[in-house]
């Protein structure tokens, strides 16, 4: 395959948009998707029904061990955000050009063949992403605090930067080590298994970046750094909640 998509899923609804992010991509190739199960929680039927709409470059595997492999569920892996999932996966997928989409978040459809062509000479490369508002699925503002990459950031101090796991794409084949970060989260936070990978990844391998927002990232509000990103959004966040259509135009989603 040319590229290969990873996405850790509890089958929640949104699942939907992204794997049909997925199926729209303007990628010129075909592109392996893993969807790793952590937890049933949702319904098999969105997989069913979405992937009915699959076209004829992509190909869908579902991994579903019959458990979770996440230590919060009984399992044995540290990371609360999909186990060993994201690891395995990444190892399983057939195409040495790995990128990972949370199953809540989506793609523009350019985003893999921007992704594709910015590694071409690097191990690993990342493209920025948009804020969602989580009520009305509306864009708000393109990130530029957080996930900006190496070098730059509010995390640039502690940890040298950030890059989210549903902006990247590694080289698995260069990244021979790179898989097995993903299971180690920070001491005191089971979701931060993203830090370890960055951390990894800047140290021992060259990046490269699109410079395009291409990704829609859905915020939480019962996230900790929620009230600091509402300051710095200033009445954009408001205005993106005020929105009532459903049509998503930025991501071209209904």
């Amino acid at each position: 395959m040319d590229a290969a998509v990873i996405i850790p899923t509890i089958l929640r609804p949104t699942l939907a948009d992204a794997l049909k992010s997925i199926f729209g991509q303007q990628f010129p190739g075909r592109i392996h998707i893993l969807v790793g199960i952590d937890r049933m929680l949702g319904d098999l039927r969105i997989l069913d029904e979405t992937c009915a709409l699959c076209p004829p470059n992509c190909t869908v595997q579902v991994y579903w061990p019959g458990y979770s492999t996440a230590m919060r569920n009984g399992g044995l892996t540290p990371p609360g955000d999909g186990g060993a999932l994201r690891s395995v996966l990444t190892h399983m997928a057939n195409s040495a050009y790995v990128a990972y989409l949370d199953d809540d978040n989506w793609w523009s459809s350019d985003h893999l063949a921007r992704l594709r062509q910015a590694i071409d000479g690097a191990d690993w490369a990342f493209a920025l992403r948009w804020f969602v508002h989580p009520a009305t699925r509306r864009p708000v503002c393109v990130d530029i605090w957080e996930s900006v990459g190496p070098g730059r950031g509010i995390f640039n101090e502690m940890f040298g930067g950030f890059v989210d796991p549903s902006c990247l794409m590694l080289n698995k084949v260069n990244c021979r080590y790179a898989p097995v970060y993903w299971n180690f989260p920070l001491e005191g936070d089971s979701r931060s298994a993203d830090r370890s990978m960055f951390d990894h990844l800047t140290k021992n391998y060259r990046s490269n970046d699109t410079r395009k927002a291409t990704v829609y990232y859905t915020m939480n509000v019962d996230d900790g750094l929620h009230e600091y990103r509402l300051k710095a959004m200033g009445d954009l966040y408001t205005a993106a909640g005020n929105i009532r259509e459903n049509v998503i135009a930025a991501g071209g989603i209904t």
